[in-house]
């Protein structure tokens, strides 16, 4: 069976389409962690909404954990099963002892995911609860049992994929359901994505935060001297194709930085968005864009085109060098897996003046014999169990003739997927662009 959604982005994108109709509605989205997160960031980028996590916790039965007597929400919210709890025969002194517990838990997810920010307001407004996916339903039908305790006007519950008998079941529990996808043969969520890859802590804190920075951008005002912040979707032409991209300029900038996704991944991938992220809150203008279009990127040997990448990520250089914003600036490149190839042999080519690079998990050794002419400062950055990779980075750095750094972070896979590993990352690549591409760094020799 064929894989319905690319990836969470991808099926959000496509959820927003559907909900547009709510664009005119006080909404608040709501998505349940982790997976319903960057589904829900790309709904409420759409409809100009704010984005939260809704953190529930199911309470079961002591002697059969499986079967759910109730859940809770933040602020003490708690919504019981009077039927089920009178079935299984639960006092309330229990209650109270599985309240206790799955508290303790909820309050420090929901502190871990919104990194100090408060909870977004529901009283009132048009609660759109999220998730990737649902199997049995019991999560979302806590997560609106919540979201209506919290106080909102009206229930939401929106999701790419669901079979029916599940959305049938929900129906008492929100005033709307809107699912994309309803298959008859339905064994998980995951096989309706083809990249259905575990979402991290730091991923919802970093889509988390940057949707928060979204939603409090204040408008540009007529009159005033200051540039306005520049936060779009763009279009970009590369031959006679047209690539994608989002380009993002805080106001006092001192540097643009070009990310190269890699292995069919683009601008809406959660790992390079939370690097993103970091570079924006540290001062940088970041250009996100997708190096393949959708059909190119089903085909493994576009994939694997180092060239026809490099020159697209030449054009696309060319493009943002002569936007405003990149007016006496300098430029680096941001390269993941196959896009840290592309990144290194779009960098060796004459013209392109790339002030510094950073790899992520990368394949520099695909650049191959353009390695040696490669003049930028370049950091690689590798997992220290993702052994094959960090050895073929290795030999690609014993090949490069320019300051080059190799920066292993212990204990990470090739994904960066465990806790901190992401940060890390992104505080590395802060620290590396920053030293190149602020107006007081010295042009590489």
């Amino acid at each position: 069976m064929a894989a319905r959604f690319r990836d969470r982005a991808d099926a959000g994108r496509r959820l927003a389409e559907r909900l547009r109709y709510l664009v005119d509605e006080d909404v608040v989205v709501l998505g349940l962690p982790r997976g319903g997160v960057p589904v829900g960031f790309e709904v409420a980028a759409a409809l100009e909404a704010p984005l939260d996590v809704i953190v529930v916790r199911k309470l079961g039965v002591p002697y059969q954990p499986e079967l759910a007597i109730g859940a809770i929400g933040e602020d003490g919210v708690r919504v019981l099963n009077d039927e089920v709890v009178s079935i299984a025969g639960v006092g309330e002194a229990e209650v109270a002892a599985l309240e206790r517990s799955e508290r303790a838990v909820l309050e420090r997810l929901a502190m871990r995911f919104r990194d100090g920010r408060a909870r977004a307001p529901v009283a009132g407004r048009t609660a759109v609860v999220v998730d990737d996916g649902i199997a049995t339903g019991s999560t979302a039908r806590a997560a609106c049992q919540v979201a209506r305790a919290h106080g909102a006007a009206r229930v939401v519950l929106a999701v790419p994929v669901a079979p029916q008998t599940s959305l049938r079941e929900l129906a008492d529990v929100a005033d709307e359901v809107v699912c994309l996808e309803t298959p008859r043969l339905f064994f998980a969520v995951g096989q309706f994505y083809r990249d259905f890859s575990q979402t991290s802590d730091e991923e919802v804190v970093a889509l988390l935060r940057q949707a928060a920075t979204r939603v409090a951008a204040p408008p540009a005002t007529a009159g005033t001297t200051d540039p306005p912040v520049r936060d779009e979707e763009v279009v970009l032409n590369s031959g006679t194709v047209r690539l994608a991209g989002h380009l993002r300029v805080p106001e006092f900038h001192s540097g643009l930085v070009i990310f190269a996704h890699g292995s069919g991944s683009g601008r809406y991938s959660p790992r390079n968005q939370s690097v993103a992220v970091a570079l924006n809150e540290a001062g940088l203008g970041t250009l996100l864009f997708d190096l393949l279009t959708p059909d190119e990127e089903q085909v493994r040997a576009r994939v694997f085109d180092i060239e026809l990448l490099a020159d697209r990520l030449g054009a696309v250089t060319e493009w943002l060098e002569a936007q405003p914003e990149a007016k006496g600036v300098r430029v680096g490149y941001f390269g993941a897996s196959t896009g840290a190839g592309a990144a290194l042999w779009a960098a060796a080519q004459p013209g392109l003046a790339i002030a510094a690079i950073v790899s992520r998990g990368g394949r520099p050794d695909l650049a191959g014999p353009r390695l040696a002419q490669v003049q930028s400062p370049t950091l690689l950055i590798v997992g220290g169990h993702d052994e094959a990779v960090l050895e073929l980075n290795r030999r690609a750095q014993a090949q490069l003739h320019c300051p080059s750094r190799l920066a292993v972070v212990p204990g990470a896979t090739h994904l960066f997927e465990e806790p901190g590993a992401l940060e890390e990352v992104g505080r590395l690549a802060v620290d590396w662009f920053l030293c190149h591409l602020a107006p007081s760094a010295k042009p590489a020799s």
